[in-house]
């Protein structure tokens, strides 16, 4: 994400390592954060092009989860958490969780869960390197398709729980595959 800081192991010495309840509690303002490995991650909020790609695709996936009875889906920035001792949050910018598989909705704090679906929409900052450690982190924790949309080069990668990946150029389609049956969002409508 853009204006990503972490802890750098040249600079000085490691932070403390931090709990998802912590971070639950903690506010930075006008920041977003993430929790890797008990490591606060902050980063600059979103642009605009990021903002409105995010909502199109998101738009898109709650209507149809909606319709199907297919599950929940998740705004930008939702946290959830993948990993304990040492506490691993993220937060993608869209996710969808399916219906045997949402928590209550009286549910507060970061379900101890994996979406079904995660996306990632880049910004011209992102650092390649730190959105593949994002995605490796969802499919590690039991997500099963990761959608990483690059609006800037209008294309998207697909990745899959079975390791493989695709690339979705803005002439094709995104397809919920077994994850939402029959959900189908041509790229170019959504950037």
């Amino acid at each position: 994400m853009p204006g990503e800081r972490s802890y750098d192991p040249l600079m000085s010495p490691p932070p403390p390592l931090m709990t998802a309840d912590e971070l639950l509690r903690t506010h930075v303002p006008h920041k977003c954060t993430e929790l890797v490995r008990g490591v606060l991650v902050v980063r600059e909020p979103a642009g605009s092009r990021h903002g409105l790609v995010t909502m199109n695709l998101g738009a898109e996936l709650a209507v149809y989860a909606k319709r199907a009875g297919a599950g929940g889906v998740y705004a930008a920035e939702s946290g959830f958490k993948l990993a304990s001792n040492p506490d691993t949050v993220r937060a993608p910018d869209i996710a969808f969780v399916s219906r045997e598989r949402l928590p209550p909705a009286s549910t507060t704090g970061y379900p101890t869960l994996a979406p079904d679906l995660a996306v990632e929409v880049l910004s011209p900052g992102d650092r390649p390197g730190d959105v593949l450690a994002k995605v490796a982190d969802w499919l590690s924790a039991g997500t099963r398709l990761v959608w990483v949309l690059d609006p800037e080069r209008r294309v998207a990668r697909v990745y899959r729980d079975d390791g493989s990946e695709t690339v979705v150029t803005a002439e094709g389609a995104l397809e919920g595959e077994d994850v939402l049956p029959g959900f189908s969002c041509s790229l170019v409508s959504i950037l």
